[in-house]
């Protein structure tokens, strides 16, 4: 066995090594050539160097893309962890101690059946869902309701500084399920002795909240960051779909995805598409690697 050890491994790492190289690798690597070129699908490629990034500073809509996943890095890790961590403690520690150990509150089982049901609505379904809870009119289910009561409707979807808090909603609403479920696991993880040895000492549901429950579950937090940071980057199923003329109105929620998107099925423009995915590519790998230094920190043991 000693002597076949290394055909043994190559052997195993011949496959998945071929195939990750084949569908993901190869494919990273004609993108970063396409991107030098002004390829446009017909014809022969011409090499014209770094001119596609060049032209990127100067563009106005990838500017604008760059300030929306900006404000999306922010809101969506921000709201959906706080949210979620929310729920998650009243889930698993928020009710009253039986036999000397904390429990969620009453029906918090069927509560996370509830929660986690967006996570499993295709994206494309949720998106027409909430074309329906925005329209702007007396169909739409919330406008419904504030024309019923003699107010204004509010165009969600049609107001430029309304339109993108719009559909950073529907990606809250849609990811925090899932978190909450990760934040209950990691919860339940923890030792019901620490949560009894704090209540001795007197802590309340607020201390054992930023006392406790927080700092043992730091390593969670941090993945879940990472994970909401990539899909900030993505989000371009949800605004295709439910964005007013796509990335509407005005620009006002467009993201990299869907000018890339635009720019090689709409306007054939593959060679720049392609010095934009390879900004996107940039940028998402630059953030996991800041996230991840800079929430680094010893993980408590317990």
């Amino acid at each position: 066995m000693r002597h076949g050890k290394y055909p043994f491994v190559v052997g195993f790492l011949a496959a998945p090594v071929t195939l990750y190289a084949v569908f993901v690798i190869a494919p990273y690597a004609q993108a970063f050539q396409i991107s030098m070129t002004d390829w446009r699908g017909f014809s022969a490629p011409n090499y014209i160097g770094f001119e596609n990034f060049r032209r990127l500073f100067h563009d106005h809509r990838f500017w604008q893309a760059i300030e929306h996943h900006g404000i999306l890095l922010l809101a969506l890790p921000l709201i959906t962890i706080a949210i979620a961590l929310f729920f998650a403690f009243l889930l698993n520690v928020g009710g009253r101690s039986r036999g000397g150990q904390r429990r969620g509150v009453w029906g918090s089982n069927f509560y996370r059946v509830v929660f986690f049901f967006p996570q499993v609505l295709a994206v494309a379904i949720v998106a027409v869902l909430f074309q329906t809870v925005y329209r702007p009119n007396s169909s739409g289910l919330i406008n419904g309701v504030l024309m019923k009561l003699g107010l204004d409707p509010v165009l969600f979807l049609v107001r430029p500084s309304l339109a993108l808090w719009s559909i950073i909603a529907v990606l809250v609403w849609q990811a925090v399920g899932f978190y909450v479920v990760l934040f209950s696991a990691g919860m339940s993880a923890i030792p019901p002795d620490i949560y009894e040895a704090a209540e001795m000492d007197g802590a309340t549901r607020v201390t054992l909240f930023f006392r406790v429950t927080l700092p043992l579950l730091w390593d969670t937090l941090q993945v879940a960051w990472v994970y909401l940071g990539i899909a900030a980057f993505d989000a371009f199923a949800i605004v295709s779909v439910l964005s007013v003329d796509n990335g509407g109105p005005d620009g006002a929620t467009t993201v990299l995805a869907l000018e890339i998107y635009r720019n090689a099925f709409v306007y054939s423009k593959y060679g720049y598409a392609s010095a934009m995915g390879v900004a996107l590519f940039f940028l998402t790998l630059t953030f996991a690697a800041l996230t991840l230094r800079l929430s680094r920190r010893e993980s408590v043991e317990y």
